[in-house]
């Protein structure tokens, strides 16, 4: 017995040895009961869809090359799917979660098990609901850790903190988007922000206290801050203390100091906190941005960064948020960022492009026999407002199920125009389930074009399945003569979620090396909800390891 033990030991000791990213490499198992909880904010009650009775949801924590098993159990009335907002997914497409693209919904009383494993990935992204509204209360982080003996590529912090962004509505959010949906107008605007779900003081309701972060002197600390909101770009700043940002959707930065973190639904952002400041208690504001003439939230969300050793009921140190309409912070802080771009973190950009894509974003009108006006606002890249199918694409794509969808996504725009210019456009899209095709391996470039259609308007954009470089931006019109010779393909920042400016556009690169099919769209959930999204279809390669596997046992059907 002794001799078979020696044995093991001397056998794990060589694999250990010879394989250690087999040995660093866990399997991570959580279990997420979706329920109603009963919850209290800006002095009223009402019932909430949660992940295990929290608010925000349970943190997922790995490291890089883990495996991740999530049990999602549905207890509420609602269909519902997750998505693992960022997570390449590489292999895994079935486990993306956006309802109808890659899965039917979990319908109620039954259950699904994502199985994930986070491939070349470390840092901070987020999991959210990906089904009508719901990941208004239905979202968390996910935390990813560098492998064990990989030290991060900055001064180790002291501590490490989540900070969540989120809107809340003091009614049934559902109810919210169904009642715009049947009116064809613009869903009310939330009733708060909140920081960590704690909404803090607002008009009419002062009695509920805000997050509290508790520091302690000469010691840092990274935050990890995730813009769970479903329609508001933030600002987040600490009353006399500077951020050094060090990495944005889970791909590491040139650092850089800043006083005011700029982040959009879908983004995250790692900055490093320096406690160099005298005993006491300082606010934390997190304030909408919106330089358009629409609708927002405009409240803020405070909070406070308290030393240890503060006395009680201290005067607190105030800090000044930025207005409501600051273009150029937003602009100086998304021009601030770099890609690391070193030796072990490369930037390997496209340089060469198989598909040359220009898609405009735009908000339009179509005709609505039953809404208020007779006409319904809709949203469309190229014109095309998405329409959802009743099964998901990616079973349709499997099975080779006929009449689902088609591969006629137009690569521009169907009529060329003035885009942020004083246009007299037609305001009706065309409907559809269309999906532009992507050999496997291709390199695409996307110029993403806002618009001045009805409102122009900031557009964060999301790509599932991939990271991308953010190669380029401008205002006004891009020109394909003249905008690609600015463009950095050196050190771009690697995201996966991007914000479009105002009346402006944003180049973005990738190598389509995931097989299966991929959605881009809005992150602003109202624009998505009007249609402001497309799938990707990726072709599979050679071999195994560039072919989608089939499908779980358990894939939900519709």
């Amino acid at each position: 017995m002794e001799s078979c033990r020696l044995h093991l030991r001397a056998l794990l000791l060589l694999v250990a040895f010879l394989y250690p990213a087999f040995v660093q490499s866990l399997i991570r198992h959580y279990k997420f009961s979706v329920v109603f909880k009963n919850t209290t904010k800006l002095c009223s009650s009402k019932p909430t869809i949660t992940v295990n009775g929290k608010f925000p949801g349970p943190t997922l924590y790995a490291r890089e090359d883990d495996t991740v098993i999530v049990r999602v159990i549905n207890h509420v009335n609602h269909n519902l799917t997750i998505h693992w907002h960022g997570v390449r997914q590489l292999g895994t497409a079935w486990a993306d979660g956006p309802a109808y693209i890659t899965q039917c919904p979990i319908q109620p009383g039954q259950n699904f098990i994502y199985n994930f494993t986070l491939t070349g990935q470390r840092g901070t992204l987020l999991w959210h609901a990906h089904t009508s509204w719901l990941r208004a209360t239905l979202h968390g982080a996910i935390v990813i850790l560098p492998k064990r003996g990989t030290p991060y590529p900055f001064p180790t912090p002291d501590e490490e903190k989540t900070v969540i962004l989120a809107e809340w509505w003091k009614s049934d959010v559902e109810a919210v988007v169904n009642q715009s949906i049947k009116s064809g107008l613009p869903p009310n605007v939330s009733d708060a922000h909140t920081i960590n779900g704690h909404a803090g003081s607002v008009p009419g309701c002062s009695s509920q206290g805000g997050y509290t972060l508790h520091v302690e002197s000469g010691k840092t600390y990274l935050l990890r801050i995730i813009n769970a909101a479903l329609n508001d770009d933030l600002f987040f700043k600490i009353a006399g203390h500077n951020l050094t940002v060090v990495e944005v959707d889970a791909s590491y930065t040139k650092p850089f100091q800043t006083n005011t973190i700029f982040i959009s639904p879908g983004q995250t952002t790692n900055a490093i906190l320096t406690a160099n400041r005298g005993i006491g208690k300082y606010l934390i504001a997190a304030s909408p941005f919106m330089d358009a003439p629409v609708g927002f939230d405009n409240l803020t969300s405070i909070a406070s960064l308290r030393y240890k050793g503060t006395p009680a009921n201290p005067k607190a140190f105030l800090t000044s948020i930025p207005p409501q309409n600051a273009t150029p912070v937003t602009n100086t802080f998304m021009d601030s960022l770099r890609s690391l771009n070193s030796k072990q973190y490369p930037a390997n950009v496209p340089l060469t492009i198989d598909h040359s894509l220009f898609f405009t974003i735009a908000v339009g009108v179509n005709p609505c026999a039953t809404c208020v006006n007779g006409s319904k606002l809709v949203a469309a890249f190229n014109n095309v407002s998405f329409v959802m199918p009743t099964i998901a694409l990616l079973q349709a794509y499997y099975y080779n199920t006929k009449g689902v969808f088609t591969l006629d996504f137009p690569a521009n725009p169907p009529i060329p125009f003035n885009y942020t210019g004083n246009s007299t456009a037609n305001m009706q899209t065309t409907n559809g389930t269309r999906l532009y095709r992507l050999g496997y391996n291709s390199t695409v470039q996307i110029v993403l074009q806002g618009t001045a259609v009805i409102a122009p308007e900031s557009h964060p954009t999301h790509l599932h399945g991939f990271n991308f470089f953010v190669v380029g931006k401008g205002i006004g019109n891009f020109d394909p003569k003249k905008d690609p010779k600015t463009f950095n393909l050196v050190d771009p920042v690697e995201r996966n979620t991007i914000s479009v400016p105002t009346g402006g556009w944003t180049a973005i690169r990738f190598r389509a090396d995931n097989p299966g099919i991929w959605f881009l769209h809005c992150h602003l959930e109202v624009h998505t909800t009007w249609g402001l999204k497309m799938p990707f279809l990726v072709e599979n390669g050679k071999g195994p390891n560039e072919t989608l596997r089939p499908p779980p046992a358990d894939l939900p059907t519709c």
